[in-house]
């Protein structure tokens, strides 16, 4: 599993936490599929740009902000 895409999961999963919002809400507001988002917070999917700026779209964040890992413990 590629590290870079574990860590930008996890950031996914703590904004949309954050937001109170579910992972079939988030698919639907991105148009995209609950289980591309399961996906993605697992890390298992490898993500477009395009995926990404959706994503942030949805969450009411900027795309750079769903790479900032400084809130993860090392």
């Amino acid at each position: 599993m590629n590290h870079l895409r574990t860590l930008f999961g996890q950031k996914v999963r703590e904004i949309r936490l954050s937001k109170e919002i579910s992972q079939e809400e988030l698919a639907f507001l991105c148009g995209l599929h609950r289980t591309y988002i399961s996906d993605i917070e697992r890390g298992t999917r490898n993500i477009s740009l395009d995926n990404i700026q959706k994503i942030s779209s949805a969450l009411k964040v900027p795309p750079q902000k769903l790479f900032d890992f400084s809130t993860f413990q090392k």
